[in-house]
């Protein structure tokens, strides 16, 4: 059986990552969203995830639910072992991770692509001020982060600029995934 390419879509806060998803996920190219799992307060939105307490993250740790989870932004985020089942039922999957855990990632998955977005950085604020779901010094630490690299020794990864048109980045990520795949 033939596992799904697993697509780790990064970049920093307001770059779209959410956005570039969905959109990649309803062109209907068996390419499928990962939920992850979220101690995002409540009243706080977002992509679609699951949202849970510390204390049931923690829970969840403890008996192993997740492949991979890490700490950001004041939250902790976990990529729910279920990966394994959806692999077997997509063509890819697209799942929103930290540049923190990719080694990793790149280690527990044989077919693993990054898909690095980057927008200008008056993109980034002014995304960030329009989505206003943190402090003016929240989205200041956010866009300092921006800066961050890509950890060495990724493999495979395609670089894109998400600062114009979705419909253009969506377009451009599915040539260049076609590309890699053949």
């Amino acid at each position: 059986m033939t596992l799904a390419t697993v697509i780790a879509v990064v970049g920093p806060s307001g770059v779209g990552k959410d956005s570039v998803m969905e959109a990649l996920a309803a062109r209907g190219d068996a390419l499928q969203l990962v939920r992850r799992v979220i101690t995002r307060p409540s009243g706080e939105d977002g992509e679609d995830f699951e949202r849970v307490t510390e204390d049931e993250f923690e829970a969840g740790l403890a008996v192993g639910d997740f492949l991979l989870h890490w700490e950001a932004h004041g939250m902790r985020y976990g990529i729910p072992k279920s990966i394994h089942e959806q692999r077997s039922q997509a063509r890819g999957l697209l799942v929103n991770l930290s540049r923190s855990v990719l080694l990793d990632a790149q280690e527990l998955f044989d077919d693993f692509v990054v898909v690095a977005l980057t927008a200008s950085p008056e993109v980034l604020a002014a995304r960030l001020n329009r989505r206003a779901r943190e402090s003016v010094e929240d989205r200041q630490r956010r866009l300092d982060r921006a800066r961050l690299k890509l950890p060495k020794g990724l493999r495979r990864v395609i670089k894109v600029d998400n600062s114009g048109a979705l419909d253009q980045t969506v377009q451009m990520i599915l040539s260049r995934l076609q590309r890699e795949s053949a």
